[in-house]
């Protein structure tokens, strides 16, 4: 068949030249059929570029498998339909599952990020809370480590320290004013007035 007598030939009769490997055979059933597909996967992924690239890979699939078209089961149009729908459909789950992807990669990045800036706001805080209790006397820090970190009450901390209540109050109050003085000057808290 020349290429002349192939803008007459039948579909099926294209597909047999493809299968032939014949580049003209291709173009002709390209220039019936690629309108048509293009039209189709525009409306169905909604990106020019998109639809183009669905268009080549069904008509590159038809060149590689043309014995997959039967043509006892439809018209080459509606073949080349049906798989221009499925390819379309395809990218769209593609391009879903990518921007779900990044989106959970962008997510996670950002959190990391600030799980990151937290963390070492907290290592830096507790460095300072630190060297603020190494300022107070050995009875203020112990009662104020035994009040605040170990979670026990005023009465408690008396009992721990064998100290009079009143003088583990007064202990306290002292060693948490000279504490909250040493944050404000290392910049770690803002200054604030008992009323």
């Amino acid at each position: 068949m020349k290429t002349a007598e192939l803008r007459l030939a039948s579909d099926a009769q294209l597909v047999v030249a493809i299968g032939r490997f014949r580049h003209d055979a291709l173009s002709e059933v390209y220039r019936r059929h690629a309108p048509a597909a293009f039209g189709l996967a525009r409306r169905i992924v909604g990106d020019g570029a998109l639809a183009e690239e669905v268009v080549q890979e069904v008509f590159l699939r038809l060149w590689n498998l043309p014995d997959r078209f039967d043509a006892a089961r439809g018209s080459l149009r509606t073949y080349v339909l049906t798989q221009t729908h499925g390819r379309s459909v395809d990218v769209i789950r593609a391009e879903a599952a990518r921007r779900a992807r990044e989106e959970r990669d962008a997510r996670m990045t950002s959190e990391g990020s600030y799980d990151l800036e937290r963390e070492v706001w907290d290592l830096t805080q507790a460095e300072h809370v630190r060297h603020a209790l190494g300022l107070l006397s050995e009875g203020e820090r112990r009662a104020i480590e035994l009040a605040y970190f170990g979670g026990h009450t005023y009465r408690e901390v008396a009992v721990l320290l064998g100290e009079p209540e009143g003088t583990v109050k007064s202990r306290i109050r002292s060693g948490l004013s000279r504490l909250r003085d040493a944050l404000v000057e290392s910049g770690m808290a803002g200054p604030w007035h008992e009323s």
